[in-house]
């Protein structure tokens, strides 16, 4: 082997080594770690491949990983912009545009502070800004929902704010001289504001209906200022809150014996991973009183993130991991045992009819009513699994074999060596948890690919992502697979190739 090919499969190790990292880890706390040790290894990881594998750094952009991550590149790649030549940077400005247009808005905003915090302030991080500002739909409605960022973002970027409403007797030479301006910088000095929501934030210091003109999060303040009666108010804020605070809402409401599916909250189009921890929210009886609705749910959401593949797969075999520490922690309540309860349903789906092969750690047979408990026996599943001479073998887990230790990575390790070599099964692992002393998702055998896992909508891209990792392919097939998702999801947003 040569110092150059030995090179790249290292340099390729490190970028899926990151890769997995970002689609995982959010420097929140996990079972097995605290949130300082998450954030000191996630730090080292960003700063690592910035330096040494920037074009690769920007190209994760493209993948599925999770916000937080993908608000760091941005912010990495802008606060360093010296390190880039002037073509990586024009291929930059295209991925964070994509990327930006992708994320939620309040993290956009909590990124613009981050930057006006780190006194990035150059001229393609202004353009940036602009331009997305530019996108938002209704400005006024993100100057008082997010103001204290809307305000950073304009004030940092010498931004003009062009609401086409000048304060009377002002022309609008600076941003405060119109009303939008007046409003963040001077607020409460106009006796009125032209702009129905604008007028209604005023009015809401002094008068309860004002209230529920308002977004439901700004409004909430505003009602526990004015004493309103907290069920009343959210019953009548229902029209206007987005789906997650509908489900926010609920949870807080179900708490008071409210009804456990009210009409309010439209199961039918939630996202598979975001309708399962839904579920999970509910307690045994509950689950098993609205069995037929939730089940249906999930497998609707299941068979919208299939698609095209649905059936495909052939004869599909899971284990999935529902131990005690599929509990996640205070900050990801039970987010491992819902990665695990989404793929189930996605994989029942991918599969052929009639073709799938489920295996719970704790032994459950019902899907709906499984929860975090007991050791987690992955070796002796992995033997139940290869039993039935699957297709395809997925493990969800966070790898910690310990009923015995390390039993699955022996029994993988002989059946790839001894009973398989011919990879008639193809097997791979999918991590929902960071492993912060591994600098990545924590593996049960490296004879098996590896890949992190966020959300279960992604499980068919994760298993391409995956095959990388067991070596069988060579680090040209990766960076081509890097590029080819970079043209794709730069496409997406400019509407074809530029």
């Amino acid at each position: 082997m040569t110092t150059e090919t030995r090179a790249d499969l290292v340099a390729a190790e490190d970028v899926l080594l990151f890769v997995n990292a970002a689609i995982t880890a959010t420097g929140q706390r996990e079972f097995h770690s605290g949130a300082y040790r998450q954030q000191l290894s996630l730090d080292f990881l960003h700063t690592y491949v910035r330096v040494n594998y920037r074009r690769v750094y920007a190209s994760s952009l493209a993948l599925d990983i999770n916000d937080h991550n993908a608000a760091r590149i941005v912010q990495g790649l802008l606060e360093h912009a010296g390190d880039a030549s002037a073509e990586e940077k024009r291929a930059e400005g295209r991925l964070i545009a994509a990327r930006l247009a992708k994320l939620p808005p309040q993290r956009v905003y909590r990124l613009f502070r981050g930057l006006r915090a780190a006194r990035v302030n150059n001229r393609r991080t202004r353009a940036i800004m602009r331009d997305w500002l530019a996108t938002r739909p209704d400005p006024a409605h993100d100057a008082v929902k997010y103001r204290a960022g809307l305000r950073a973002a304009v004030r940092h970027a010498h931004l003009r704010l062009d609401d086409g409403d000048a304060v009377p007797g002002r022309a609008p030479r600076d941003p405060r001289d119109t009303e939008l301006g007046a409003f963040l910088f001077r607020p409460g000095r106009l006796p009125r504001y032209r702009h129905r929501l604008l007028d209604a934030w005023r009015r809401a210091h002094y008068e309860q209906g004002a209230v529920d003109e308002l977004p439901f999060t700004v409004a909430e303040g505003f009602a526990a200022r004015h004493g309103m009666e907290r069920e009343a108010f959210v019953r009548r804020m229902v029209p206007r809150m987005t789906r997650l605070e509908r489900l926010r809402t609920q949870g807080q409401r179900q708490e008071a014996d409210a009804p456990v599916l009210p009409a309010d909250v439209d199961l039918t189009v939630m996202p598979l991973t975001r309708l399962a921890l839904y579920v999970l929210t509910f307690d045994t009886a509950s689950r098993t009183r609205h069995r037929a609705e939730l089940t249906a749910a999930l497998r609707a959401a299941a068979r919208r993130a299939a698609g095209p593949h649905a059936g495909s797969w052939g004869r599909v075999a899971a284990v999935l991991d529902d131990s005690y520490s599929s509990s996640g922690s205070g900050e990801k309540r039970r987010r491992p045992l819902a990665v695990a309860l989404a793929c189930h349903f996605l994989l029942e789906t991918l599969a052929a009819p009639g073709a799938y092969i489920p295996l719970w750690t704790t032994g459950a047979k019902d899907p709906l009513l499984v929860g975090p408990r007991g050791p987690t026996p992955l070796g002796i599943r992995v033997l139940d699994a290869l039993e039935h001479a699957p297709d395809r073998l997925v493990v969800v887990s966070d790898g910690w074999d310990n009923a015995p230790p390390g039993l699955a990575g022996e029994v993988l390790r002989v059946w790839r060596t001894r009973l398989d070599p011919d990879r008639r099964t193809a097997v791979v692992h999918l991590n929902p948890v960071y492993d912060a002393d591994g600098f990545d998702v924590r593996r049960l055998s490296p004879s098996v690919p590896t890949a992190g896992i966020r959300d279960a909508e992604d499980l068919a891209a994760l298993v391409e992502i995956a095959r990388f990792s067991e070596g069988r392919t060579g680090p040209a097939e990766l960076y081509a697979y890097l590029d080819r998702q970079v043209a794709r999801f730069v496409d997406d947003l400019w509407g074809g190739p530029r």
